[in-house]
């Protein structure tokens, strides 16, 4: 075995590996933790026979061997073949509807989503709010531009579901015409931490409630705006209620906290005295102690080159007197070894 850190369930052949080894630590699992700790143990074992076994008819003898000694029916129908369930509903148009708008990745498994995948996170949410029951978000920053991706679908939502929203003025980071537009649609709720010097809150979840049990979330680094949700290289980590559910139940019971929390505040759309917080709070940012905006700036792919050519002429030649000419945007031109408009080499042309 390798040296390292385990969390792996004790049985006969490691017992058999660590006979006479001094340094282990072992312990007893507790009783409350038994069913989850076995149930992961045995999901791999099972999924790792399954693998081996090529032939379907094998894995059929062993599935079958493996329900009767769990006195379970089976995962095969008449049809004597695997099959899931995608969609059910007493309604034809709205069973059409959820098939239309389910989500394309799988809302039993685990996924993560960065900003440079083929699917975009906007396109993902719009599916989550058209197949969810209730909805929950909690998002640091708000911004117009990202509440429009989605909006159409939020109130169509919201006609008659639940939306609850946690967000915060910190930073002056929100926008107003966001928060009052989420605040205006029907069945929604929004609560706002006005403290504007610091914050507790700089989590990113959206949270989609299933009553059949296959909720999903996704939680990461994407506020809602544009680029998060778009094309910025935001990480979000697709969590599902079927495969997850003790996270997603941590997820909830946070949630509920900070709502009841009292520095999260109810926010009303039609409360003038509500609104004018608001905006006092998100433009009183203490701007005149620090007057300087800082931006993160990064050169494009052809500056990156520029810059190198640059580098070099100082570093390798000790040339410290050197012109960029890119006079049309199509053509780049340096010229090195400049002195008294003398031009002693051009380093580098390019399209």
């Amino acid at each position: 075995m390798k040296y390292g850190l385990y969390e792996k369930v004790f049985d006969k052949l490691m017992e058999e590996k660590l006979l006479g080894k001094e340094f282990k630590k072992i312990r007893n699992v507790d009783g409350q933790e038994v069913s989850k700790v076995l149930s992961v143990a045995y999901q791999k074992l099972i999924q790792e026979a399954l693998l081996d076994l090529k032939d379907e008819q094998a894995r059929l003898d062993f599935l079958k061997r493996l329900n009767k000694t769990l006195g379970f029916a089976g995962f095969v129908g008449s049809t004597d073949k695997f099959q899931e369930l995608l969609t059910y509903h007493g309604e034809e148009e709205e069973f059409k509807r959820l098939n239309e708008s389910r989500p394309r990745i799988s809302i039993a498994m685990s996924s993560l989503f960065t900003g440079n995948s083929e699917l975009s996170l906007e396109s993902e949410l719009k599916r989550e709010i058209q197949t969810a029951d209730e909805i929950c978000f909690l998002i640091s920053f708000i911004k117009y531009s990202g509440l429009r991706l989605i909006y159409d679908e939020l109130l169509e939502f919201t006609k008659n579901k639940k939306l609850r929203v946690i967000t915060t003025s910190y930073m002056g980071a929100s926008d107003y015409k966001a928060i009052l537009t989420l605040a205006e649609l029907p069945n929604t709720e929004v609560k706002i931490s006005f403290d504007t010097k610091r914050t507790r809150l700089h989590a990113k979840a959206y949270y989609f409630k299933r009553y059949t049990g296959f909720s999903t979330a996704y939680i990461g680094s994407s506020n809602l705006s544009n680029p998060a949700l778009s094309n910025g290289l935001e990480w979000n980590l697709k969590i599902s209620e079927y495969t997850s559910k003790d996270v997603l139940d941590g997820l909830c019971k946070t949630f509920e906290t900070y709502w009841h929390d009292e520095e999260f505040r109810y926010f009303s759309a039609t409360n003038e005295i509500s609104r004018k917080e608001l905006k006092e709070s998100l433009s009183n940012v203490e701007k005149e102690k620090d007057p300087f905006v800082f931006f993160d700036l990064y050169p494009y792919p052809h500056q990156k080159v520029i810059l190198d050519d640059l580098r070099v002429e100082r570093e390798e030649y000790d040339s410290r007197r050197n012109l960029v000419v890119a006079a049309t945007g199509e053509r780049v031109i340096i010229v090195t070894g400049c002195n008294n408009a003398l031009v002693s080499r051009v380093s580098g042309t390019f399209n």
